[in-house]
């Protein structure tokens, strides 16, 4: 839901389906106390659920559902007093650190069609609060690492206040170094072994056979062009270009661009993001033609 809605022009609308699921979670996750929400990984399940009903709305029906509506006021009501969420800093890179949730959950807060501008409209002073918490958060805490900041930047395009333009810049720079003689980029140089949650991985990645110089794969790669051209960055400049050609020659006969997980050797689900962020790239440089 995060990725998939906004493929919608390209290839059709998301099966109805998957909205189905996420209003089911939404009617289940609202009828929990609060302090539950606030343990465990409920806190980023309402997270990334928010974030997908806004995506959906944004993306296929262009106006702001209740459903949206009551998930990202849930999402704000179980907000830590800090400005970010609870995490159990495990699972990198979507369930890593209480970062990488601030910043979802900005993108799911300004995407929302419509949905900022009515806050801060109307006169809930505290859910306004709130919000301030958030863009205070991100705008005031450095990132645990280079992925992070990739993260800030994303979300800097849609939530304001975030990055100013010398910011924009420097991070623009830092993706630039990290991309690789091939073009693509890897998500495994953008962060430290124990920098990813809080290093219960370090011994695995470290033990990689090609750690000293990681491959790259289709979930950074995607990633890292994405937030390039969110940020402004045309589609013709040199970055750009070297890693629509590495997403090009690296899809696999599957249809998809596989990405070894940072967790585990077994199921690699990254490749599900390994696949969308890589068509989210090539559509925002024009290069994914729509289905007939």
């Amino acid at each position: 839901m995060l990725a998939r809605p906004a493929l919608t022009a390209a290839v059709g609308t998301p099966p109805a389906s998957t909205l189905d699921f996420f209003r089911e979670q939404l009617q289940s996750l609202t009828a929990e106390p609060h302090d539950s929400l606030r343990k465990s990984t409920k806190p980023a399940q309402v997270i990334y659920l928010a974030a997908g009903l806004a995506e959906w709305d944004r993306h296929v029906t262009g106006t702001l559902s209740p459903d949206t509506d009551k998930a990202l006021r849930l999402m704000f009501a179980i907000q830590e007093d800090s400005g970010t969420w609870g995490t159990l800093d495990c699972w990198p890179p979507y369930e890593s650190d209480a970062y990488h949730e601030a910043t979802v959950a900005a993108v799911a807060a300004a995407t929302a069609p419509g949905w900022l501008s009515d806050v801060e409209a109307g006169s809930d002073d505290d859910l306004m609060a709130r919000i301030a918490r958030l863009r205070n958060y991100l705008h005031d805490t450095s990132p645990p690492h280079d992925y992070g900041r990739v993260l800030l930047l994303q979300a800097s395009t849609r939530f304001p206040g975030l990055v100013d333009a010398a910011g924009t810049t420097e991070i623009a720079a830092m993706i630039e170094r990290h991309q690789r003689d091939d073009g693509g980029w890897s998500i495994r140089s953008f962060a430290t072994p124990e920098s990813w949650g809080r290093g219960n991985r370090a011994d695995k990645l470290r033990a990689e056979p090609d750690f000293e110089a990681p491959a790259s794969d289709g979930h950074m790669t995607g990633l890292a062009i994405l937030a390039l051209r969110e940020a402004g960055v045309p589609a013709d400049d040199d970055r750009i270009e070297r890693g629509i050609a590495w997403l090009k020659a690296n899809q696999r006969a599957s249809g998809r661009w596989w990405t070894r997980s940072l967790n585990t050797d077994t199921w690699h689900f990254i490749t599900y993001s390994g696949t969308t962020l890589p068509l989210l790239a090539l559509q925002s440089c024009g290069a994914l033609p729509a289905m007939e």
